[in-house]
């Protein structure tokens, strides 16, 4: 089978893009880059401990380091191959070609160094025991960067504080089952795509052609930016949601992925703030 005819899902994109060194972000280290040369040493502990939002960083400045991170992110990718820096060369990388690894590896990058900077947890803290859990979370920020209708009313819900009062008491396994897989199913067929010129262009715009078997630089750059700016809308958004937007949220969810469980969003009370991240 040629790669003119064949498959290839998002999942195992992901799964094979997240074994390449350098791609997954260490979060302590990322946001010490950021804000070590800010702050004193007591408020960059809680920054790591809570978040940068929580711990007293205006919203105002967070936009500022997200433009900055979009926009250094969008020039590496523009330059730098992934594979050109593996060990043992594409074998490593198994079977996805290079420009698909190239262009979701700096994806996936540039959206766990916002989700950091926006305050969600580290995701590989975990990584032997549950890399399933991360590469769902991975899958519902591409979501978002590639603007799969729902997937910004995912992050909008289930980052909230306000909404783990309800979340918590489903059982894990039932929430992964019942809320999470359909809506990773909808995402995952949304942006599944085949690898040949014509496929992968048109699922990162519809006019953008692939030159040469690879991701040109101009290409990276004019898809990398709007989705980079996409996520951090919606995660800067996640920060001062109220309980009413909490409940236009849920119902845009229902909207659009009318399988998952119903939860009870009235129980929801502005009352009880728990800052545990989207995870």
């Amino acid at each position: 089978m040629t790669d003119k005819t064949k498959n290839y899902s998002i999942e195992k994109i992901v799964d094979q893009v997240i074994k390449i060194p350098g791609v997954k972000v260490n979060r302590e280290d990322f946001l010490k880059s950021k804000f070590e040369k800010l702050v004193t040493e007591k408020q960059m502990k809680e920054i790591i401990e809570v978040g940068p939002y929580l711990s007293g960083i205006k919203s105002s400045k967070l936009e500022n380091i997200a433009k900055s991170v979009i926009h250094m992110r969008t020039i590496k990718s523009s330059s730098v191959s992934f594979a050109a820096g593996v060990p043992g060369g594409l074998a490593m990388i198994g079977t996805v070609p290079a420009d698909i690894t190239q262009f979701f590896g700096h994806s996936l990058i540039l959206a766990q160094e916002l989700a950091y900077l926006y305050g969600h947890e580290d995701l590989w803290l975990e990584e032997h025991m549950d890399t399933e859990k991360a590469r769902n979370e991975l899958l519902i920020y591409l979501g978002v960067m590639f603007g799969v209708a729902g997937s910004a009313s995912v992050i909008k819900f289930v980052s909230s504080g306000l909404s783990q009062q309800v979340l918590k008491k489903i059982p894990q396994k039932a929430m992964m089952k019942t809320f999470y897989y359909p809506i990773i199913k909808k995402i995952a067929g949304y942006i599944g795509i085949k690898v040949n010129k014509d496929i992968f262009a048109k699922s990162i715009s519809k006019s953008i052609p692939i030159l040469g078997g690879m991701v040109s630089g101009s290409i990276t750059y004019a898809s990398m930016k709007p989705m980079g700016r996409r996520l951090a809308k919606v995660l800067s958004d996640t920060l001062t949601l109220s309980k009413e937007d909490l409940f236009e949220e849920y119902k845009d969810l229902k909207e659009n992925f009318p399988e998952i469980i119903d939860i009870d969003v009235e129980d929801i009370s502005e009352n009880e703030d728990d800052s545990d991240s989207f995870a």
